[in-house]
Protein backbone atom coordinates (compact mmCIF):
# COMPACT_ATOMS: atom_id res chain seq x y z
CA UNK A 1 0.00 0.00 0.00
CA UNK A 2 1.66 3.63 -0.72
CA UNK A 3 1.51 5.46 2.17
CA UNK A 4 3.04 8.32 0.41
CA UNK A 5 1.84 12.06 1.87
CA UNK A 6 1.14 14.34 -0.77
CA UNK A 7 3.15 17.48 -0.87
CA UNK A 8 1.06 20.78 0.57
CA UNK A 9 1.15 23.50 -2.31
CA UNK A 10 -0.05 26.33 -1.69
CA UNK A 11 0.25 29.55 -3.94
CA UNK A 12 -0.17 33.67 -3.57
CA UNK A 13 -1.49 35.17 -6.91
CA UNK A 14 -1.87 38.90 -7.01
CA UNK A 15 -2.69 40.99 -10.43
CA UNK A 16 0.00 43.05 -11.24
CA UNK A 17 -2.52 46.34 -11.04
CA UNK A 18 -0.46 48.80 -8.53
CA UNK A 19 1.92 48.15 -5.74
CA UNK A 20 1.41 45.06 -3.16
CA UNK A 21 -0.91 46.34 -0.09
CA UNK A 22 -1.76 45.41 2.99
CA UNK A 23 -4.37 43.07 2.00
CA UNK A 24 -2.42 41.38 -0.48
CA UNK A 25 0.57 41.23 2.04
CA UNK A 26 -1.87 39.28 5.02
CA UNK A 27 -2.74 37.08 2.27
CA UNK A 28 1.00 36.44 1.09
CA UNK A 29 1.89 35.93 4.81
CA UNK A 30 -0.80 33.91 5.97
CA UNK A 31 -0.48 31.77 2.51
CA UNK A 32 3.11 31.33 3.04
CA UNK A 33 2.80 30.40 7.06
CA UNK A 34 0.20 27.85 6.18
CA UNK A 35 3.15 26.43 3.47
CA UNK A 36 5.85 26.36 5.47
CA UNK A 37 4.31 25.51 8.91
CA UNK A 38 3.10 22.08 6.66
CA UNK A 39 6.96 21.80 5.28
CA UNK A 40 5.09 22.73 2.51
CA UNK A 41 5.55 24.25 -1.17
CA UNK A 42 4.48 28.44 -1.48
CA UNK A 43 4.61 29.38 -5.57
CA UNK A 44 3.87 32.65 -7.31
CA UNK A 45 1.29 32.90 -9.64
CA UNK A 46 0.93 36.73 -11.94
CA UNK A 47 -2.82 36.83 -12.59
CA UNK A 48 -2.16 39.01 -15.73
CA UNK A 49 -5.04 37.28 -17.69
CA UNK A 50 -7.15 40.56 -17.94
CA UNK A 51 -4.43 42.91 -19.54
CA UNK A 52 -6.33 45.79 -19.59
CA UNK A 53 -6.01 46.47 -15.95
CA UNK A 54 -2.39 45.92 -15.87
CA UNK A 55 -0.17 48.53 -14.92
CA UNK A 56 3.26 48.51 -16.41
CA UNK A 57 5.79 47.08 -14.13
CA UNK A 58 3.53 46.31 -10.99
CA UNK A 59 4.18 42.72 -11.49
CA UNK A 60 8.03 43.05 -10.99
CA UNK A 61 7.30 45.46 -7.83
CA UNK A 62 5.39 43.10 -6.12
CA UNK A 63 7.99 40.52 -6.67
CA UNK A 64 10.83 42.65 -5.55
CA UNK A 65 8.71 43.35 -2.48
CA UNK A 66 8.11 39.92 -1.82
CA UNK A 67 12.00 38.79 -1.69
CA UNK A 68 12.98 42.10 -0.01
CA UNK A 69 10.22 40.99 2.89
CA UNK A 70 12.23 38.00 3.11
CA UNK A 71 9.30 35.49 1.33
CA UNK A 72 11.24 32.58 -0.26
CA UNK A 73 8.99 31.21 -3.11
CA UNK A 74 9.57 27.40 -4.97
CA UNK A 75 9.49 26.46 -8.56
CA UNK A 76 9.18 29.71 -11.40
CA UNK A 77 6.92 32.36 -11.25
CA UNK A 78 3.60 31.73 -13.52
CA UNK A 79 2.17 34.21 -15.61
CA UNK A 80 -1.63 33.81 -16.65
CA UNK A 81 -1.12 36.04 -19.68
CA UNK A 82 1.43 33.03 -21.06
CA UNK A 83 -1.39 30.12 -20.41
CA UNK A 84 -3.69 30.83 -23.20
CA UNK A 85 -3.51 27.65 -24.97
CA UNK A 86 -3.88 25.52 -21.66
CA UNK A 87 -7.41 27.65 -21.25
CA UNK A 88 -8.30 27.36 -24.47
CA UNK A 89 -7.93 23.47 -23.72
CA UNK A 90 -10.24 23.47 -20.82
CA UNK A 91 -12.73 25.73 -22.09
CA UNK A 92 -13.22 23.03 -25.33
CA UNK A 93 -13.49 20.30 -22.51
CA UNK A 94 -16.32 22.23 -21.19
CA UNK A 95 -17.66 22.89 -24.78
CA UNK A 96 -18.08 19.55 -25.56
CA UNK A 97 -19.96 18.93 -22.22
CA UNK A 98 -22.17 21.28 -23.43
CA UNK A 99 -21.91 23.70 -21.21
CA UNK A 100 -20.84 26.31 -22.35
CA UNK A 101 -23.00 28.80 -24.94
CA UNK A 102 -22.69 32.46 -26.20
CA UNK A 103 -23.99 35.53 -24.70
CA UNK A 104 -24.31 38.66 -26.61
CA UNK A 105 -25.94 40.83 -23.93
CA UNK A 106 -24.74 43.78 -23.33
CA UNK A 107 -24.22 45.90 -19.92
CA UNK A 108 -27.87 47.89 -20.21
CA UNK A 109 -29.35 44.76 -21.20
CA UNK A 110 -27.89 42.89 -18.17
CA UNK A 111 -29.09 45.62 -15.98
CA UNK A 112 -32.92 44.75 -16.99
CA UNK A 113 -32.24 41.09 -17.27
CA UNK A 114 -30.86 40.25 -14.11
CA UNK A 115 -32.44 39.28 -11.10
CA UNK A 116 -32.59 41.44 -7.96
CA UNK A 117 -30.14 39.63 -6.43
CA UNK A 118 -27.97 40.44 -9.74
CA UNK A 119 -27.88 36.88 -10.90
CA UNK A 120 -27.87 36.15 -14.43
CA UNK A 121 -31.00 34.52 -15.68
CA UNK A 122 -29.82 32.41 -18.80
CA UNK A 123 -31.49 34.54 -21.13
CA UNK A 124 -29.04 33.63 -24.24
CA UNK A 125 -29.02 29.88 -22.66
CA UNK A 126 -30.82 28.10 -25.09
CA UNK A 127 -30.18 30.56 -28.04
CA UNK A 128 -28.23 28.32 -30.45
CA UNK A 129 -25.66 30.79 -31.43
CA UNK A 130 -21.81 30.10 -32.96
CA UNK A 131 -19.33 30.19 -29.59
CA UNK A 132 -17.01 32.58 -31.74
CA UNK A 133 -16.11 36.57 -31.68
CA UNK A 134 -18.11 39.14 -30.92
CA UNK A 135 -19.66 37.07 -27.97
CA UNK A 136 -19.27 36.56 -24.74
CA UNK A 137 -19.53 32.69 -23.58
CA UNK A 138 -20.73 31.34 -19.94
CA UNK A 139 -20.79 28.31 -18.55
CA UNK A 140 -24.39 26.86 -17.49
CA UNK A 141 -24.76 25.77 -14.19
CA UNK A 142 -27.44 23.17 -12.96
CA UNK A 143 -29.51 23.61 -9.36
CA UNK A 144 -27.07 21.68 -7.34
CA UNK A 145 -25.82 22.85 -3.74
CA UNK A 146 -21.59 22.94 -3.88
CA UNK A 147 -20.49 22.22 -0.22
CA UNK A 148 -17.13 23.84 1.26
CA UNK A 149 -15.52 22.97 4.49
CA UNK A 150 -13.71 26.15 4.75
CA UNK A 151 -10.46 26.62 7.48
CA UNK A 152 -11.81 29.55 8.37
CA UNK A 153 -15.59 30.46 7.47
CA UNK A 154 -16.46 27.19 8.26
CA UNK A 155 -18.88 24.87 6.60
CA UNK A 156 -21.11 26.65 3.85
CA UNK A 157 -23.58 25.72 1.40
CA UNK A 158 -24.30 27.56 -1.86
CA UNK A 159 -26.72 26.70 -4.40
CA UNK A 160 -25.57 27.70 -8.13
CA UNK A 161 -28.89 28.81 -9.81
CA UNK A 162 -29.53 30.79 -6.77
CA UNK A 163 -26.20 32.67 -5.35
CA UNK A 164 -24.01 32.26 -8.91
CA UNK A 165 -25.81 31.81 -12.55
CA UNK A 166 -24.33 31.28 -15.58
CA UNK A 167 -21.12 32.88 -15.33
CA UNK A 168 -18.82 34.37 -17.92
CA UNK A 169 -15.32 31.87 -18.63
CA UNK A 170 -14.03 33.99 -21.83
CA UNK A 171 -15.10 37.90 -22.31
CA UNK A 172 -16.24 39.48 -25.48
CA UNK A 173 -12.81 40.78 -25.97
CA UNK A 174 -11.19 37.66 -25.96
CA UNK A 175 -9.89 37.51 -22.54
CA UNK A 176 -10.38 34.35 -20.30
CA UNK A 177 -12.46 35.07 -17.23
CA UNK A 178 -11.10 34.62 -13.69
CA UNK A 179 -12.60 31.47 -12.81
CA UNK A 180 -11.68 29.51 -15.42
CA UNK A 181 -7.72 30.20 -15.82
CA UNK A 182 -7.78 29.99 -12.09
CA UNK A 183 -9.16 26.59 -11.82
CA UNK A 184 -6.85 26.01 -14.92
CA UNK A 185 -3.68 26.89 -13.11
CA UNK A 186 -4.16 25.52 -9.55
CA UNK A 187 -4.88 22.25 -11.44
CA UNK A 188 -1.66 22.61 -13.99
CA UNK A 189 0.41 23.61 -10.71
CA UNK A 190 -1.16 21.38 -8.64
CA UNK A 191 -1.83 23.41 -6.15
CA UNK A 192 -3.87 21.21 -3.03
CA UNK A 193 -4.35 24.83 -0.46
CA UNK A 194 -5.58 27.86 -1.12
CA UNK A 195 -5.40 30.61 1.44
CA UNK A 196 -6.80 33.93 0.10
CA UNK A 197 -9.26 36.92 1.17
CA UNK A 198 -13.12 36.26 1.81
CA UNK A 199 -13.68 38.86 -0.41
CA UNK A 200 -13.23 35.69 -2.90
CA UNK A 201 -15.11 33.81 -0.98
CA UNK A 202 -18.38 33.83 -3.93
CA UNK A 203 -15.85 32.61 -6.18
CA UNK A 204 -15.52 29.34 -4.57
CA UNK A 205 -18.32 27.43 -5.62
CA UNK A 206 -18.09 28.66 -8.65
CA UNK A 207 -14.61 27.48 -8.92
CA UNK A 208 -15.36 24.14 -7.00
CA UNK A 209 -18.47 23.54 -9.97
CA UNK A 210 -15.76 23.86 -12.67
CA UNK A 211 -13.19 21.46 -10.50
CA UNK A 212 -16.30 19.02 -10.50
CA UNK A 213 -16.65 19.24 -14.36
CA UNK A 214 -13.33 19.26 -15.32
CA UNK A 215 -12.75 16.27 -13.21
CA UNK A 216 -9.96 18.02 -11.19
CA UNK A 217 -9.30 17.67 -7.43
CA UNK A 218 -11.23 20.36 -5.15
CA UNK A 219 -8.33 22.37 -2.76
CA UNK A 220 -8.70 22.63 0.41
CA UNK A 221 -9.92 26.86 1.09
CA UNK A 222 -9.42 29.04 4.11
CA UNK A 223 -10.43 33.09 3.46
CA UNK A 224 -9.25 34.96 5.83
CA UNK A 225 -10.91 38.51 6.84
CA UNK A 226 -10.32 41.53 4.81
CA UNK A 227 -9.35 44.44 6.32
CA UNK A 228 -11.27 47.20 6.66
CA UNK A 229 -11.13 51.25 7.64
CA UNK A 230 -13.25 51.99 10.49
CA UNK A 231 -15.66 53.48 7.98
CA UNK A 232 -16.29 51.04 5.53
CA UNK A 233 -13.49 51.00 2.90
CA UNK A 234 -10.71 48.25 1.71
CA UNK A 235 -7.50 48.86 2.79
CA UNK A 236 -6.54 48.37 -0.48
CA UNK A 237 -3.90 49.97 -3.25
CA UNK A 238 -6.25 52.16 -4.67
CA UNK A 239 -6.55 54.08 -1.29
CA UNK A 240 -2.73 53.55 -1.41
CA UNK A 241 -2.62 53.03 2.58
CA UNK A 242 0.42 50.75 2.93
CA UNK A 243 3.71 52.41 3.08
CA UNK A 244 7.02 50.83 4.22
CA UNK A 245 10.52 51.87 4.03
CA UNK A 246 13.06 48.67 4.21
CA UNK A 247 14.21 49.06 7.64
CA UNK A 248 10.40 49.09 8.32
CA UNK A 249 9.49 45.49 6.73
CA UNK A 250 9.63 43.43 10.19
CA UNK A 251 7.27 45.89 11.70
CA UNK A 252 4.86 45.67 8.80
CA UNK A 253 4.96 42.20 9.04
CA UNK A 254 4.37 42.24 12.46
CA UNK A 255 1.10 44.07 11.86
CA UNK A 256 0.03 41.45 9.27
CA UNK A 257 0.39 38.96 11.87
CA UNK A 258 -1.30 40.77 14.66
CA UNK A 259 -4.45 41.20 11.92
CA UNK A 260 -4.34 37.50 11.75
CA UNK A 261 -4.91 37.13 15.60
CA UNK A 262 -1.20 35.12 16.21
CA UNK A 263 -0.30 37.26 19.06
CA UNK A 264 3.15 37.57 18.54
CA UNK A 265 5.32 39.13 21.15
CA UNK A 266 5.38 42.76 20.96
CA UNK A 267 9.75 42.75 20.69
CA UNK A 268 9.36 40.58 17.60
CA UNK A 269 8.84 43.72 15.75
CA UNK A 270 11.85 44.53 16.14
CA UNK A 271 13.77 41.73 15.42
CA UNK A 272 15.68 40.87 12.49
CA UNK A 273 14.06 39.07 9.27
CA UNK A 274 15.07 35.65 9.98
CA UNK A 275 14.23 35.79 13.75
CA UNK A 276 10.58 36.75 12.64
CA UNK A 277 9.68 34.30 9.85
CA UNK A 278 11.20 31.65 11.85
CA UNK A 279 9.20 33.05 15.08
CA UNK A 280 6.20 33.04 12.82
CA UNK A 281 6.17 29.63 10.99
CA UNK A 282 6.79 27.85 14.34
CA UNK A 283 3.53 29.23 15.90
CA UNK A 284 1.48 29.76 13.08
CA UNK A 285 -2.06 28.76 13.99
CA UNK A 286 -4.81 28.87 11.34
CA UNK A 287 -7.07 27.96 13.90
CA UNK A 288 -6.79 30.86 15.72
CA UNK A 289 -7.57 33.64 12.65
CA UNK A 290 -11.15 35.35 13.59
CA UNK A 291 -13.90 33.69 11.87
CA UNK A 292 -15.32 37.18 9.98
CA UNK A 293 -15.63 37.92 6.91
CA UNK A 294 -14.22 41.88 6.70
CA UNK A 295 -12.32 42.99 9.98
CA UNK A 296 -11.76 46.75 10.89
CA UNK A 297 -7.73 46.84 11.80
CA UNK A 298 -6.05 50.22 12.81
CA UNK A 299 -3.07 49.80 10.43
CA UNK A 300 -0.08 52.10 11.75
CA UNK A 301 0.37 54.23 8.69
CA UNK A 302 3.91 56.37 10.38
CA UNK A 303 6.15 53.94 8.60
CA UNK A 304 6.90 55.82 5.33
CA UNK A 305 7.35 55.13 1.86
CA UNK A 306 5.95 53.16 -0.67
CA UNK A 307 5.25 49.07 -0.41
Amino acid sequence: MNTTKSVYKGRFAPSPTGALHFGSLIAAVSSYLQAKSQQGQWLIRIEDVDKTREIPGSAEHILSTLDSLGFEWDDTVIYQSQQTELYEYYLHTLISKGLVYACDCSRSKLKQSATKAGIYPGYCRDKKRSLTSPYALRCQVSSDTVNINDQIQGALCVNLADNCGDFVIKRRDQFFAYQLAVVADDHSQGITDIIRGADLLPSTPIQIYLQQQLEFSTPHYGHIPVAMHAHGQKLSKSHQDLSLHEHDAVETLHQALLFLDQSPPEDLAHSSQSEFWQWAIQNWDIKRISRQREKVFALDLSLGGTL
